[in-house]
């Protein structure tokens, strides 16, 4: 039987996430983009961002460490998540009014180094659609 994280760690996990999916959407707002949705959900899952980046719509996963020891953080990002994420894609345009728009799929992968300070990086075009 598999280990339970303790009540603490799971709640030092939810706020490092909605910590690390602030930072990105302020890194991504200070490059230029317009973010127009963060915790989309649907039947399929959940979008951490959407954001417009000039005329094409980008979905984006946000994965924050608070350290290396476990890898690094789009190393998280697998073959699975992106399937889903395509999916999450797909309810989203479904209930938008965007038409004809490109559609890109981003990880922003953080990891903190102190309380006020992390490491960023941003994979654009990170997977591509199978459709």
């Amino acid at each position: 039987m598999g280990k339970k994280k303790s009540d603490a760690k799971r709640f030092h996990n939810k706020d490092l996430g909605r910590r690390g999916e602030s930072a990105a959407a302020r890194y991504l707002e200070m490059r230029g983009y317009e973010v127009i949705d963060r915790n989309w959900t649907c039947p399929a899952g959940e979008a951490d961002i959407v954001a417009l980046d000039g005329c094409t719509l980008v979905f984006v996963e946000v994965k924050t460490r608070s350290s290396f020891e476990k890898g690094f953080p789009s190393e998280a990002v697998t073959p699975e998540k992106r399937a889903r994420y395509e999916k999450i894609a797909c309810w989203y345009l479904r209930d938008s009014d965007y038409v004809d728009i490109p559609v890109r799929f981003d990880i922003i992968a953080l990891v903190v180094v102190a309380s006020d300070r992390a490491i960023v990086r941003h994979y654009r075009d990170a997977f591509n659609c199978a459709w």
